[in-house]
């Protein structure tokens, strides 16, 4: 039976964009033993009525591009800043009545969206065409995402995200949330065993505490080698070079030589952003 974990991020929140080599990470070597569900935190619900946020975020967005390796264009902030994360979390919302897969690919796409692409991704059009992209039923996904049951289950989402646990507290893994009450630390995931007892890890906690608790809550390691280059992309689809540094294990020279190599030969196409780049399959 699959580890149920439950992920409290939000798609504008750019420590979990600087996470997501560790969860791809995870998701190889506990294949088929954890069981995802994606919460909305509500990083953010007026930036615009919030003086000096703009610049505040192209500092944050460059310094977790420095820590993490992950490709930023912070450039968002100065073109065309978003008004609040809000709508982007109901469109998460809304995505998920179309099931666990497809909730994982549009998560993704807004991640790349935002982070990586500059879109302006706050208003129902440009959220509707990134749901088109990550191939969900766009007519459904409009019709939900319009509908008070999604609105109700954003407000479940952020209230989780408040409801802060001891292991937060003992963390130091609490801020504060739009509202003015306490949340998680994004990213927070939880892991939660066959007794109900959880696992947590915090922001930017090491791969090593990720799958610590992937373990104590009673997931299985499959211990089998790590994919190659080629392999990695072709199941995921687009990566950065640390996803494949982190997934397929290798130094950053190593991936970085690899993914150039292929590119060479035309089997990956390279695109190009502010801090680094995007990999696709040729």
């Amino acid at each position: 039976m699959a580890i149920r974990v439950r992920y409290i991020t939000d798609p504008a929140c750019s420590a979990s964009w600087a996470a997501e080599p560790k969860l791809r990470r995870l998701q190889v070597e506990f294949d088929g033993e954890l069981d995802w569900t994606w919460v909305m935190g509500g990083l953010a619900r007026d930036w615009a009525g919030t003086p000096g946020a703009p610049e505040k975020l192209v500092k944050t967005w460059l310094g977790h591009a420095g820590e993490s390796g992950m490709p930023f264009d912070p450039r968002l902030w100065t073109e065309a800043p978003l008004a609040s994360s809000y709508p982007a979390c109901m469109a998460v919302k809304a995505a998920t009545e179309q099931g666990t897969q497809a909730t994982g690919r549009y998560l993704r796409a807004l991640r790349t969206g935002l982070m990586c692409l500059r879109r302006k991704l706050d208003t129902t059009e440009p959220l509707a065409e990134e749901a088109r992209g990550a191939g969900l039923d766009i007519e459904r996904f409009r019709s939900d995402l319009g509908s008070h049951a999604i609105v109700e289950a954003f407000g479940a989402d952020l209230e989780e995200a408040r409801s802060v646990p001891e292991a937060a507290r003992a963390d130091d893994a609490v801020k504060e949330s739009a509202s003015g009450a306490d949340r998680v630390v994004f990213p927070a995931v939880s892991f939660e065993g066959p007794g109900g007892e959880l696992s947590w890890v915090f922001g930017d906690a090491s791969y090593e505490e990720w799958k610590t608790a992937a373990t104590k809550a009673g997931a299985v390691a499959n211990g089998g080698s790590a994919p190659g280059v080629l392999e990695a992309l072709e199941r995921f689809g687009q990566m950065a070079g640390a996803e494949v540094e982190a997934v397929c294990q290798l130094a950053e020279v190593r991936a970085n030589a690899e993914l150039w190599a292929l590119a060479a030969d035309w089997r990956v196409r390279p695109t190009r952003v502010l801090t680094g780049y995007l990999w696709d399959l040729a």
